[in-house]
């Protein structure tokens, strides 16, 4: 008796300890403008460096591998403070530093080395340097006590990046020095023809009489200028003011553009020149290269005095360069230069200037394409880090990116590639060590296909999530210390063949349906010992009942909604699909048969995974729900909802349901071409062949489909998540409105806005619906002119470009205002358009996002205005401008709403 107290008060009191519990999260305290590493300084120790004043840190919490060492006595007097440690790497193939940085910013990253015998061997090693899944360069010295650094200009699309050491089996790798630099309110600095790519530093030059090398704090970015000189010219110098420094948006160091090369022989050019030691007379070793040039005239000029000079590359003529005293000029490559062995860049005097060509500084860099390479998709990389963390796993050398490069890839670790990213199929710790329980965080790893957890020292029960892992099909939990049962998803889904599970050699787990039968025969007797205990606590356990009475009230009332509105009264037939007749609630059975057990998969989202299927020899797209996720369900039971009451021919049609205890799935009729964001960004291999009159008639179907909804349905429903992956296109190419799990109803017919937290797409979300909660029908008007933007221009929503994120609509503002259709439409069409649709179209578009919701046009008015875009280009391609065609027009769109369909909600 007193034996049951105890533990029911000890429960009691973990209960109250858990819901009193607040999570804190701990991080490095780093400067949100430097990152600087010194590595290998003990931990906790940091210092700042005289010459710069940067404020240097230990890396002991950036990395968990490696040794701490220091370079010879000679050294450590000879170099900055930064240099005299460093951190070795003698075991492991591939060691990675995760550091945590800003995501979708530019930042310079510049890692450091100084070998300066270190080890006492007195040979230089060599070794590959990562950018985490990329190969950034090779680490090569010429001489022991000379440092060496790498720079890369790279915008991160995370908010980590890794930072590794590849031991090729020439040296031991090590890391002296990691510093990373924001590039901010850069609107043109270090930009790329193809915005993905980074730019490598290659050189960069202060030229002047001087063997000072210059940086943070005479460079605000702390950008390295090393001095260059040669003896055929003179040097010129002077003084910048702050009004003229203020000028450079390149943020240019003054003390480098006080000081210029001029040629001694005022007639001659100023030339430099280098070879490419890696061309070999194709593309794919040829690198591409960008150059900056920087200009500072420091001569007063007098009144007859010009200062002009013209600038050819490799003999082509570039530019020509027009100087005025003080003021700073870049001129600077917007295309990659590339395919030659030897590169020459020239300054040659006009013939109307009076002065020879100067120069005062110059940087060139190499293009790094880093597109080619898929990284992990980072809720499976933080998901695995955690459980590297709970379980200590150092012994397998689980550094950097778990999946990529495939050489690299963690020991027990699967991927396979889904949607751009690379995906966690497979994680295999067998006999690892591993205590403790079965970790949380392997229910994120979604896709998991294979589990083996065997032959270790787990403790704890079976935890549930494991049988809401849809895609598990091999789990291995034998020869560990588990306790408790089995759960009876998992058994019956070892019974029907979808799953093969292991669990023997836990002595205190029980693995049948017997074990929950008896656990239920104990639990009451237990009652009984309880009820007796119960008294002394009454008033903590009445606190705790109503509470659980409440959860579980409202959990039964959501699952007897979803389960009335997946049985309830099926929906009309849709009058023309084929699918009509098989529309009735099937079995998960059927589901495993029609789906080949689940083997092909179309996409994800909140409420779980899509998966292709055949009902006889018809195909049909699977959705599954996903128990684990609570908004997931709130969305698909929205869904639900919605598709029982609303029916147009530009909306998905629900073919049928399963509906068996957790095994809860809809399914839809299938979508043949994908959706619009496929084939507008070239995604998942569908080519990008849609031409004008395609791309309009999709439009035109988004557009019907909304009106619908707006207006045809009573009271009207808000989509709430309007966007190019959310239209579906089938066979023919025709759209339909796919995902109503955002939907919102008005209470009323009648009602203009509907109050709600904010939910929907970054890009596509109506700003004033953002700041206000009031979503209106003008919401979803706002989000449909950003997928026309994106239909015209074939540009993506977001852009980040020159260091600043630009929204799609600011990107069509700027080219409409050059008055140039061609330059808008999209230039894969090649100007196979007609002009006054284009013309049209972008003026729906951009009418359609303006940030005041009250000047927005509604569905209506853009359906007819798109007919009238249609119309006229298809006026274009018949070679005739009578008005036959528009009534053909107007003849598809009508049957687009025929009559036989549900023209409002019941």
């Amino acid at each position: 008796m007193h034996a049951m107290a105890k533990k029911i008060a000890n429960s009691l009191f973990l209960l109250l300890a858990a819901l009193s519990f607040v999570a804190t999260v701990q991080g490095q305290d780093q400067s949100a403008e430097f990152i600087s590493i010194d590595c290998g300084l003990p931990e906790n120790s940091n210092y700042t460096e005289k010459s710069t004043g940067i404020n240097y840190i230990s890396d002991a919490n950036f990395i968990d591998s490696g040794v701490s060492k220091t370079v010879s006595p000679q050294d450590k007097t000879t170099h900055p403070q930064y240099f005299t440690y460093l951190r070795s790497f003698s075991n492991g193939i591939r060691n990675c530093y995760r550091i945590n940085v800003t995501s979708v910013t530019r930042y310079l990253i510049r890692a450091s080395f100084l070998y300066g015998n270190y080890d006492g061997l007195n040979k230089l090693p060599e070794f590959d340097l990562y950018l985490g899944v990329y190969f950034w360069d090779t680490v090569k010295f010429t001489n022991s006590s000379v440092s060496i650094n790498y720079e890369i200009i790279h915008t991160l699309s995370t908010d980590y990046i890794h930072i590794c050491m590849v031991n090729k089996g020439t040296g031991t790798p090590f890391i002296s020095v990691i510093e990373m630099r924001i590039l901010d309110n850069a609107k043109v600095i270090y930009t790329t023809q193809d915005p993905t790519a980074s730019l490598a530093r290659f050189r960069r030059l202060n030229f002047g009489i001087s063997n000072l090398t210059y940086r943070y704090k005479d460079d605000p970015y702390d950008r390295i200028w090393e001095p260059y000189w040669d003896q055929k010219w003179t040097q010129l110098s002077g003084r910048l003011s702050n009004d003229d420094m203020g000028s450079n948006v390149f943020k240019l160091p003054a003390v480098v553009m006080e000081t210029a090369a001029t040629p001694k022989n005022a007639t001659a050019s100023l030339d430099f020149q280098w070879e490419d030691n890696d061309y070999a007379g194709n593309n794919e070793t040829q690198h591409p290269y960008y150059f900056y040039l920087h200009f500072a005239e420091l001569q007063k000029l007098g009144a007859n005095q010009t200062s002009s000079f013209n600038i050819s590359l490799n003999d082509v003529p570039w530019a020509r360069i027009k100087l005025e005293y003080a003021s700073l000029y870049t001129k600077y490559t917007t295309s990659p230069w590339f395919g030659y062995k030897k590169y020459h860049i020239s300054l040659i005097r006009t013939e109307s200037s009076s002065l020879p060509p100067i120069i005062n500084a110059l940087e060139i860099y190499l293009v790094k394409d880093f597109s080619s390479q898929l990284e992990t998709q980072k809720d499976d990389v933080d998901a695995v880090t955690n459980i590297k963390r709970t379980y200590k796993v150092y012994s397998r050398n689980w550094q950097g990116d778990p999946c990529a490069p495939i050489a690299y890839k963690w020991q027990g670790v699967d991927c396979t590639s889904f949607d751009g990213f690379l995906r966690i199929t497979s994680l295999n710790l067998s006999s690892s060590g591993l205590t403790g329980h079965i970790a949380a965080d392997i229910s994120k790893l979604t896709m998991l296909e294979s589990l083996d957890l065997s032959d270790n020292e787990l403790s704890g029960t079976v935890p549930s999530f494991l049988a809401q892992l849809q895609s598990l099909e091999y789990l291995n939990l034998a020869n560990n210390n588990l306790t408790g049962s089995v759960s009876n998803e998992l058994l019956q889904k070892q019974s029907d063949g979808l799953l093969s599970l292991s669990v023997g050699r836990n002595p205190n787990l029980c693995a049948s349906t017997a074990c929950i039968s008896q656990s239920n025969d104990t639990r009451k007797k237990d009652n009984n010992v309880v009820i007796a205990v119960v008294a002394p606590i009454a008033g903590i356990l009445l606190l705790l009942v109503i509470i659980a009475a409440v959860i579980i009230f409202r959990r039964r009332k959501r699952y007897a909604a979803a389960t009335n509105i997946i049985l309830g009264k099926p929906r009309s037939s849709i009058k023309g699909s084929e699918l009509e007749s098989k529309q009735r609630q099937y079995s998960f059975n059927e589901v495993v048969e029609m789906t080949n057990n689940f083997d092909r998969i179309l996409g994800r989202g909140g409420f779980g995974t899509v998966y292709h299927g055949f009902i006889e020899d018809i195909q049909v797209a699977v959705k599954m729900l996903s128990l684990s996720s609570v908004h997931g369900y709130q969305q698909f039971v929205a869904e639900v909802k919605l598709l029982m009451r609303v029916h147009h021919r530009n909306l998905t049609s629900l073919i049928g349901y399963c509906n068996e205890e957790t095994n809860i799935g809809l399914i839809y009729e299938y979508m043949a071409n994908g959706n619009l964001d496929e084939h507008l960004s070239g995604k998942n291999n569908r080519e990008t062949s849609l031409n004008w009159e395609d791309r309009l008639r999709i439009a035109l179907d988004a557009a019907q489909a909304l009106e619908y909804l707006h207006n045809g349905c009573k009271p009207p429903i808000i989509h709430r998540d309007v966007k190019c992956t959310n239209i579906l296109l089938n066979e023919n190419f025709h759209g339909k409105l796919a995902d109503f799990g955002l939907s919102k109803c008005f209470a009323t017919d009648g009602d203009t806005h509907v109050s709600t937290i904010v939910a929907g797409t970054p890009g596509y979300l109506d700003p004033e619906y953002t700041t206000s909660n009031r979503l209106t029908e003008k919401s979803d008007v706002y989000s449909f002119g950003v997928v026309l933007l994106r239909i015209i221009t074939g540009q993506a929503v977001i852009m980040v470009r020159e260091d600043m994120i630009h929204h799609i609509s600011q990107q069509v503002n700027s080219m409409v205002a050059e008055g140039d259709i061609t330059k808008v439409v999209d230039s894969r069409l090649q100007g196979d358009f007609d002009n006054n649709s284009a013309w049209n179209a972008v003026e729906i578009a951009m009418a359609s996002v303006s940030t005041i919701s009250m000047e927005r046009p509604y569905m209506s008015d853009i359906v007819k205005e798109l007919k009238d875009c249609l119309a006229a280009e298809l006026a274009r391609k018949h070679n005739s401008c009578d008005l036959q065609n528009k009534d053909l027009v107007e003849q598809v769109s009508l049957n687009l709403i025929s009559t036989d369909i549900t023209p409002i909600a019941r």
